[in-house]
């Protein structure tokens, strides 16, 4: 697998496999014919080229839901600060269901992460009884969601 967070080791993007990634990030549900079009190359070339990014991890095409709409009416932004190696920790919260993102980083914290919870008591339920009582957890910060301005997967490949 390829270092995600450096880009050593990442596999060489020529031309073509960025135009289909831009393509994909347009409309994940696009028709391979439509992209080939697009792209210069047949249904069957972009259907092999699409296959081998995510093969390599380059790209995951996945429903992304509105929290909201699914019965998830609460989300936070969590900065963990840690005693000790982060990696652990960072492990164990990536094993959490409710969490959907984590990172470790430098800073004033070690650990950021998302949570997603249907409502405030199943929020402290986590952070109180499962978060803060992690081994290595030495303060946890919640920053509370109150409105969604902007989210987006188009960064493309630059």
């Amino acid at each position: 697998m390829t270092d995600q967070t450096s880009g050593r080791g990442a596999p060489h993007l020529d031309d073509i496999s960025k135009r289909i990634i831009a393509e994909l990030q347009e409309d994940g549900r696009r028709a391979y014919a439509s992209i080939g079009k697009v792209v210069g190359l047949s249904e069957a070339a972009v259907r092999q080229r699409v296959q081998k990014l995510a093969d390599a991890g380059v790209i995951q095409i996945v429903a992304v839901t509105d929290p909201l709409q699914v019965g998830l009416f609460r989300q936070a932004m969590i900065a963990i600060t840690v005693d000790g190696p982060a990696q652990p920790v960072a492990d164990t919260l990536a094993a959490i269901e409710e969490i959907n993102y984590v990172v470790i980083c430098a800073g004033r914290y070690d650990i950021l992460c998302e949570a997603v919870c249907p409502d405030d008591e199943a929020l402290l339920d986590l952070v109180s009884n499962r978060i803060r009582a992690l081994a290595g957890v030495r303060h946890a910060e919640i920053m509370v969601y109150l409105k969604l301005r902007k989210q987006t997967y188009k960064w493309g490949t630059r």
